[in-house]
C-alpha cells in the first residue's frame, strides 16, 4: 500500500510546527515531512522537534543539501535522530537549489561527483564502517561514529535529473522525487532505477484544497515554473492523483500544500481524514 503524507512547509514559521505535528499524529497521518529551504530553518533540528513533539508519526527531511554539511556532521545527525527516535526518522540528501549553495560560497563545480562521493562516505558511516577518502570534494581520514544507528538506516537522495536519478538508484535506498514529476515522469524513474530491491520511491505532490484551490495552486506552480499542474479540489480529485502516481511506481505520495493554504493544521487532517480513506 502506498503510504501518503503532506508537507510542513519552511514558509510557516517553527513555532507552528507543534501544533502541525500533533495535529497530523492525532488525524493519523503517517509521514509528515519538512524542506530545508535556504534562508528558513534547519531540517534536522525541525524534524528533532517534531519528533519529540510525537511518539508515532515518522518525520522526512526532504532534502539535505549536501554541499552544507560536511559528511561526518550529517552522519553524526542522521545517526543521533535514529538513535533517538528509531524507525521514525526519514531522511534525504541531494544537490541543493545551486544558486543558494553559490549565495553561501559551497556550489560545487560537479554537483553529480560531489553527490556520489558524500553518499558513498555517507552510507558506509552510518554502517559503522571506518572511512578514509581523498576524492575531489570528501575527504575523510579514518573516521568512524562511535554511535552508528543499529540497524542502518535508509539513505534516499532527492532527483530530477536522469543522471542524478539513476546515481540514487545505485547509491541509495530510495529516491525522492520533486513536485513536478507526472505518473509518466514516475515510471521513466521507476525503469532507469531498475530493479533495486527494497528501493523506495518517495514522490512529492503540488496540491491544494478548499475554496480558492485552483487559483492558489496555479500561481505557485507558475512562480517556479512547473509543468505539472499538480491538483486542486476535494478529497476525491486529490485521491484520484495519488492513486495515478501510485500505479506509476510510487511507494509513498506526500502532499505538497502552498503556502497560502488557510490552515497548515487543517491541510494535514484534510489528507489523512479524507483523501487516505479513498486511497486505501
Amino acid at each position: 500500500m502506498t503510504e501518503l503524507g503532506a508537507i510542513f512547509l519552511p514558509q510557516q514559521p517553527p513555532e507552528r510546527l507543534r501544533d502541525v505535528a500533533r495535529a497530523a499524529e492525532d488525524a493519523g497521518l503517517e509521514q509528515l515531512w519538512l524542506w530545508e529551504d535556504c534562508f528558513f530553518t534547519s531540517g534536522v533540528a525541525a524534524a528533532a522537534a517534531a519528533l519529540a513533539f510525537t511518539s508515532r508519526l515518522r518525520v522526512g527531511i526532504g532534502i539535505l543539501p549536501v554541499p552544507l554539511r560536511n559528511v561526518a556532521l550529517a552522519a553524526m545527525e542522521i545517526a543521533t535522530l535514529h538513535r533517538l527516535f528509531g524507525d521514525r526518522p526519514i531522511v534525504g540528501i541531494g544537490h541543493g537549489v545551486q544558486d543558494w549553495m553559490g549565495q553561501v560560497g559551497a556550489r560545487a563545480a560537479s554537483p553529480m561527483t560531489l553527490l556520489d562521493e558524500y553518499a558513498t562516505a555517507l552510507r558506509a558511516l552510518l554502517h559503522g564502517e571506518t572511512v578514509t577518502s581523498q576524492g575531489r570534494y570528501v575527504r575523510l581520514d579514518g573516521v568512524r561514529l562511535e554511535w552508528p544507528p543499529s540497524p542502518p538506516p535508509p539513505l534516499l537522495i532527492g532527483a530530477t535529473g536522469p543522471r542524478t536519478v539513476s546515481l540514487a538508484g545505485r547509491l541509495g535506498d530510495g529516491t525522492i522525487l520533486a513536485g513536478d514529476t507526472t505518473p509518466a515522469g514516475v515510471r521513466a524513474a521507476v525503469d532507469r532505477i531498475g530493479p533495486a530491491e527494497g528501493h523506495k520511491v518517495v514522490v512529492f505532490l503540488p496540491a491544494s484544497t478548499g475554496p480558492g484551490a485552483a487559483e492558489r495552486l496555479a500561481r505557485q506552480q507558475e512562480k517556479f515554473g512547473a509543468e505539472w499542474p499538480g491538483v486542486a479540489g476535494d478529497a476525491a480529485q486529490v485521491a484520484d492523483v495519488v492513486r495515478q502516481l501510485a500505479e506509476a511506481g510510487a511507494d509513498a505520495v506526500i502532499l505538497d500544500p502552498t503556502p497560502e493554504e488557510p490552515s497548515p493544521e487543517g491541510f494535514v487532517r484534510f489528507v489523512a481524514e479524507e483523501v487516505r480513506p479513498l486511497v486505501n
